[in-house]
């Protein structure tokens, strides 16, 4: 297939009547990557749940923690970031290789507005290495299958689920999605993994969230920390273990805001 053929695919599968959730996350996060439909309906949920955006940003800088104690701390040289959303400040490549220049990086996503704005998160160092997988989250064996080309998957691997779950309606195939993953990476592996809630004081967000099923795409699901817990079965959680991802490990020595989004790290022992 020609370059042009292949960028007339992606804008055909681009919609730009819907809003995208990578692309109202974008808009949350001050970026410039979205459409004005985007816009309206990110400001219509933030102003039926106004700490959305601090959810965001929280969200973020908790990727930037767990990269940090991952490629320092845990000395992890691999990462598959599943549901990587748009490039913006701090992706996770930028994070491992200030830390480890050899980090090699997997980004998956399947949103065709990601996909056009992959190059951006195929810079690397030279040491190291990233690539861009176009998969769905839904089949976890077709994103190993093509990380394997990246990642040396006999080594530890950050396996990385980023608010991507609550995107997978059926709880039961959630946790296979994460089962799967965690099978295909070796002892010493990790899993990363936030996830919205209506406890840690999200009660707010329920209405928000029917908002969003009505009017944007992907439908979104919320869990319970109980429901959460269930994905890190056989997993040894790193401390603080499954907090608000505000306060895993928040810089200072005060506790973090509280958002309503979980966040924790586990280790495949």
């Amino acid at each position: 297939m020609s370059d042009d053929s292949a960028q007339q695919g992606i804008e055909q599968r681009i919609s730009a009547h819907i809003a995208h959730n990578a692309r109202v996350w974008n808009y949350w996060l001050g970026g410039k990557d979205h459409y004005e439909v985007d816009e309206q309906v990110g400001d219509m949920v933030t102003a039926m749940y106004p700490s959305i955006g601090e959810v965001a940003r929280a969200d973020r800088a908790f990727l930037g923690r767990a990269v940090t104690f991952l490629a320092g701390e845990a000395g992890i040289r691999q990462y598959l970031d599943v549901g990587t959303g748009l490039p913006t400040v701090e992706n996770t490549h930028e994070v491992a290789q200030r830390i480890a220049p050899d980090a090699r990086v997997v980004y998956v996503d399947n949103d065709p507005i990601v996909l056009t704005h992959a190059r951006a998160l195929l810079t690397s160092s030279e040491q190291g290495a990233t690539s861009y997988v176009d998969a769905d989250a839904h089949d976890p064996r077709a994103i190993v299958e093509a990380a394997s080309r990246t990642l040396d998957l006999d080594r530890p691997v950050a396996i990385m689920l980023l608010g991507i779950l609550n995107f997978v309606l059926d709880t039961e195939k959630a946790t296979a999605i994460v089962r799967d993953l965690v099978a295909a990476v070796p002892s010493g592996s990790y899993l990363v993994l936030t996830h919205p809630t209506l406890e840690l004081g999200g009660e707010g967000n329920e209405a928000a969230m029917k908002f969003w099923n009505e009017n944007a795409t992907p439908p979104i699901t919320a869990r319970t920390g109980a429901e959460v817990a269930a994905f890190l079965d056989g997993l040894e959680l790193v401390e603080p273990g499954l907090v608000s991802c505000a306060r895993w490990r928040a810089d200072g020595t005060e506790e973090g805001p509280l958002v309503a989004q979980f966040g924790v790290v586990a280790r495949k022992p």
